[in-house]
């Protein structure tokens, strides 16, 4: 499994200097195995419980509003079954841009969560569509974890954050 994660890790970084796009970049590496959410309908839904499944560093630094971090590598299905009891519930996932995202969502999905939905695009297609993100301390920041340089290319219209020094 550790194995399978750092060759997609590495293939996905190695191949992202060719992704222009959000979109080009996850039509390459999705497949569409989780129903899609985009900003607009995730603004609309009535009580839905987001899930950042992305690095506690990342989530550190700025996330969704409420949003819980379930993280990826880290990911216990235990951690989402104490939170959310009914199976039934709509939940959206999301990651940088939703590569991640969907593989945490198909994990739901095996456990029997039957309202699972990805973010399309994740908290940068969030961000460039105009929408806050909040720190750790509830405050609306500018400031998005970046992932990696070559992720970091795909996001707009926040301050990206690469790397956080420790305290």
């Amino acid at each position: 499994m550790r194995l399978k994660i750092l060759l997609a890790f590495y293939l996905v970084t190695a191949t992202l200097f060719s992704q222009k796009t959000i979109d080009a970049t996850l039509e390459k590496f999705n497949t569409n195995a989780i129903p899609y959410m985009t900003v607009n309908e995730l603004i609309a839904a009535d009580s839905v419980i987001l899930l950042d499944t992305r690095k506690k560093e990342e989530f550190n630094v700025s996330h969704l509003k409420n949003a819980h971090w379930v993280g990826y590598e880290s990911f216990d299905i235990g951690t989402v079954e104490n939170l959310i009891l009914d199976k039934a519930t709509p939940i959206v996932v999301y990651c940088s841009i939703g590569v991640r995202s969907e593989d945490i969502g198909e994990k739901l999905k095996k456990a029997g969560y039957a309202n699972v939905k990805n973010l399309y695009g994740g908290i940068f297609q969030w961000k460039a569509d105009g929408e806050p993100v909040f720190d750790t301390s509830g405050n609306s920041t500018e400031k998005v974890h970046a992932f990696s340089k070559q992720w970091g290319k795909l996001l707009t219209n926040a301050q990206k954050i690469y790397s956080i020094k420790p305290e």
